[in-house]
């Protein structure tokens, strides 16, 4: 039976990395009774946190999903990466989830990555809440934390909890309670049950003054979202929790405010609270509006879907997870209902998937399920033509939705198996991990014959690395890419190629008149003409431009490949019985030759267009970084909150780039990377090359 969607919230813990999302997770799971002990990040032991990778280095890699009750509603939780090497995690999980739980640390504030989630939810436009976590840790300050998400984040925090105290346990006032401003009681959580126990007293008097002033600023704040709360206060009557509760939720929900509280996850204090809040001011599937695609078969057509069991079936993938048993694809339904061993349609594809296989995914362990209902996120093993972003639907009222963008890879490296008998399987590896991460690629480079991976990051293909030799037994050797340059003509250049020899007893003789000259074509590097008229056979010509065609395609002076060449057959001598095909192949090749010394070469290497998104403040360090690698800046402009850099930059100096990124500005800028053109390399370099 289908559970009540009303009581359904789909919900992610999301933050920068080290903010006490798995902590707080972990919590929670603590308090609803999913678990019955505390596991910890440092030891490795936490329930979301369950891949080797994980536990070793002590952070979130892959989102996990649970599912679990708290009081009266039902809560499909997903635990989400904080490394900006792994923010597509965290944006396909906003896709398809209602609210979300953002963390803050109160040491730290509004960091990067807490400003990149922030916005993703702002994209996707999901309500959230704020839990300020790590009162306990010595510089902590929940006031100025409260502010920079104001100012920072541009958005309304409203404060529902205030700590008393700050800092750890041999502070002079350490921090040891909550004060909740509905309640208006101060509310401490036992030592010995682990936070399990609440005791609510009366506000201390030194705290009264403080929990008064904001209670006040509280009930200002939400009058501005109900009547009958701003009636009630200006008529000088009492104000029930129930109320409030109410103008917060209807607040939330209009993404007009943002409610605030704060704790410490590692103490278990405040950690029920923010359980309380995610029942009573996130969404359920019913508080959202129909989920919207499109009629594949009439592109530009709407179509709507209710969250409604009765409604024809429509769910999204959004996370796959390989191992080397089987592939599990997480499907967020959004209408209808799915049965296991039913068909459903792949419209993106309009390709029939047959689902044998619904399971309800506990973390690392899985519970078998025979149907599932609108609001659900499930697993599906048995799919074979889906990937992310693709939309799954009933094949008799078919609908696309909306795919999930991700970002442009930044960072590569070659990589090849230790032994040639490897080769295969490491293809074949590498395929299944591009369909369950869309932010990474592998592909085979011809020029150079190197299996080229590429990523988000550093740590993001060391993990991937990781995984091919813990998962697949691969063992691989990685090495940095080389540059792929080409070579061009550095002048034009006329010759004759000359066939005078006597080959087997047979004089063969031809001349053939070439030029050779810079061209430039996008996506055609090199063009092979005539111009001669009909001054040489048809079949001798077209021996030449055989041959010429085939040169071209090789290699220059330096042994790189060539690329924008003209080369233009302009005429020939003809002998009455000692020409044929075969001579003017031999002097199309003597001609070629001939023609690449007498215009020379130069070397040409990739530059790629470059985008660059930083605060203000970086700006200066990053055009200065970027002179230093040979970019050529275009321009630079304001995008909201934040500064553009576009620049053109050889591809040689943008190895590891990733990384002084994250140094200029403490993580919080971000960039693309495309292949623009290419252009000759400078003199100071030519050197370093050949």
């Amino acid at each position: 039976m289908p559970a009540d969607i009303g009581r359904i919230r789909n919900i992610g813990i999301v933050a920068h990395i080290d903010a006490g999302k798995t902590t707080l997770t972990e919590r929670m799971l603590f308090y609803a009774h999913f678990v019955h002990r505390v596991g910890s990040v440092d030891e490795g032991t936490t329930v979301t946190d369950y891949d080797p990778e994980e536990q070793e280095r002590g952070i979130t890699i892959n989102a996990a999903t649970v599912t679990f009750n708290w009081k009266d509603v039902v809560i499909n939780l997903i635990d989400t990466p904080g490394h900006v090497d792994f923010t597509a995690e965290v944006e396909r999980c906003l896709r398809v989830l209602d609210g979300a739980v953002v963390v803050f640390s109160a040491r730290e504030g509004v960091e990067a990555q807490s400003e990149t989630v922030w916005h993703q939810a702002d994209r996707y436009r999901v309500p959230r809440l704020a839990f300020i976590n790590k009162m306990d840790r010595e510089g902590a300050d929940f006031f100025r934390t409260l502010e920079e998400i104001r100012e920072r984040l541009g958005t309304h925090p409203v404060a529902l909890t205030l700590p008393v105290g700050a800092g750890p346990a041999h502070f002079k006032n350490p921090f040891r309670a909550i004060i909740d401003l509905l309640s208006m009681q101060m509310l401490t959580f036992t030592k010995e049950s682990e936070g399990s126990e609440i005791i609510a007293s009366p506000i201390p008097e030194e705290e009264r003054e403080r929990a008064e002033e904001w209670r006040s600023r509280l009930l200002d704040d939400l009058s501005l979202y109900d009547d009958e709360l701003t009636e009630r206060l200006l008529a000088d009557q009492p104000v029930d929790e129930d109320l409030l509760r109410r103008a917060i939720r209807r607040g939330t929900l209009a993404y007009r405010i943002v409610p605030v509280f704060c704790g410490s996850a590692l103490q278990g204090i405040g950690v029920q609270p923010v359980l309380d809040a995610v029942a009573w001011y996130l969404p359920s599937p019913l508080d959202l509006p129909p989920v919207e695609g499109e009629d594949p078969e009439k592109p530009g057509k709407k179509i709507y879907r209710k969250p409604d069991p009765k409604e024809p079936f429509a769910g999204l993938v959004f996370k796959i997870q390989v191992d080397r048993h089987a592939e599990l694809h997480y499907v967020r339904i959004y209408s209808g209902h799915l049965k296991s061993n039913s068909r459903v349609l792949n419209p993106g594809k309009n390709k029939k998937e047959n689902v044998p296989q619904l399971w309800r995914v506990q973390a690392d362990r899985r519970e078998q399920i025979s149907e599932a209902f609108a609001g659900d996120i499930i697993g599906i093993v048995g799919l074979r033509y889906s990937v992310t972003g693709d939309t799954l639907c009933d094949p008799r009222h078919p609908i696309l939705l909306e795919p999930i963008s991700f970002p442009e890879t930044v960072i590569s490296m070659a990589i090849e198996p230790e032994s040639s008998a490897e080769r295969k399987k490491l293809a074949e590896v590498l395929e299944l991990m591009k369909r369950q991460d869309p932010t990474f690629d592998a592909r085979e480079v011809e020029e150079t014959g190197q299996t080229i991976i590429s990523g988000m990051g550093e740590l993001h293909l060391e993990v991937i690395r990781h995984r091919l030799e813990r998962e697949f037994r691969l063992n691989v050797r990685v090495y940095p890419p080389r540059v792929s340059y080409r070579e061009t003509v550095e002048k034009p250049a006329e010759v004759v190629g000359v066939c005078h020899r006597n080959l087997a007893g047979q004089n063969l003789f031809a001349e053939l008149r070439v030029r050779i000259e810079r061209w430039e074509q996008k996506g055609q590097p090199f063009l092979v003409t005539a111009e001669c008229g009909e001054e040489l056979p048809a079949p001798f010509l077209k021996a030449a431009l055989q041959v010429l065609q085939e040169k071209v395609q090789g290699t220059g002076l330096y042994g790189f490949p060539l690329t924008q060449v003209k080369l233009t057959v302009l005429g020939g001598k003809v002998h009455e019985t000692d020409s044929n095909e075969l001579a003017f192949q031999m002097a199309a090749a003597d001609a070629f030759e001939r023609a690449l010394r007498e215009g020379g070469t130069i070397v040409m290497e990739p530059i790629m267009r470059l985008e660059v998104v930083t605060p203000e403040e970086y700006i200066g360090d990053f055009v200065a970084d970027l002179q230093r690698r040979r970019a050529s800046i275009e321009k630079t402009f304001q995008r909201g909150p934040m500064r553009v850099i576009e620049a053109l930059v050889p591809m040689a100096n943008m190895f590891g780039y990733s990384s002084a990124m994250r140094t200029l500005s403490q993580g919080r800028a971000s960039c693309s990377m495309e292949p623009h053109s290419y252009a000759p390399v400078p003199a100071e370099v030519m050197a370093t090359i050949v």
